[in-house]
């Protein structure tokens, strides 16, 4: 493990890290030794999360992120760039997901988990890719999810279908990447005992089938460990 405050600590960016699994895998990796900033398109909920990890700053920060805007992307390697001098890790993990029969999705909806879900893994993996590929080393995680496997039990089939395309994507820039170094891996979990699944099975009226389910979810935040990042293990 590298200390945090040695010029060879880890750095990593986690988006979608305000709240549930992504504040999560960012309190996991700070506890591995990593310096984390903390993208979420709320920057109140950024900024809560990473005053928890550090309140002095000097080894989690905010930043406000937007996953279905290119630029936004750029301003956080950049800005993470600037504080720490590199970004050695991103995790893709910034989600929506509406709970709706698939015949009753309209196409706006459809295209509005799809940008974030797809598209945002999609840009993240193009920003921080290019960056970790002229550097000759990178590690890149995107959240995939049980649902692209099966269809969705709970979830739109939106949903499901940008998580399935997440699969795809991360083989595609896995094969591009890593001739330069770069590793990129999909983690596919089922049901996690977060916010955003409590707000989409109550969404979905299956408060019965959540109750025959509570038992057996996995609990994410707290216990999450550093054994559940090592994906992003330096072996050099």
């Amino acid at each position: 493990m590298t200390d945090p405050g040695t010029e060879r600590a880890r750095s990593a960016v986690v988006t979608g890290g305000g709240s549930g699994l992504g504040e999560a895998i960012a309190q996991a990796l700070h506890g591995g030794g990593y310096r984390v900033m903390v993208a979420d398109i709320d920057a109140a909920a950024a900024r809560r999360a990473a005053e928890t990890l550090d309140p002095s700053g000097t080894t989690a920060v905010a930043q406000q992120l937007d996953v279905r805007e290119k630029p936004q992307f750029e301003a956080a390697l950049e800005a993470a760039t600037a504080r720490w001098g590199s970004v050695h890790a991103l995790i893709n993990n910034a989600a929506v997901t509406v709970a709706r029969p698939v015949m009753e999705i309209s196409p706006e909806e459809f295209d509005a988990v799809i940008a974030v879900n797809l598209r945002g893994t999609f840009l993240g993996c193009q920003v921080f890719g290019a960056h970790f590929r002229d550097r000759g080393h990178g590690r890149i995680i995107n959240m995939a999810s049980l649902a692209g496997q099966n269809g969705g039990t709970a979830t739109g089939a939106h949903y499901a279908a940008s998580k399935g395309g997440i699969v795809t994507l991360t083989k595609a820039f896995a094969r591009d990447l890593g001739p330069a170094g770069v590793t990129v891996n999909a983690i596919a979990p089922g049901p996690i005992d977060t916010p955003m699944v409590h707000r989409t099975l109550l969404s979905a009226s299956l408060c019965c089938s959540w109750h025959r389910r509570q038992r057996a979810l996995p609990m994410a935040p707290p216990g999450m460990s550093t054994a559940d990042c090592t994906c992003v293990r330096d072996e050099r």
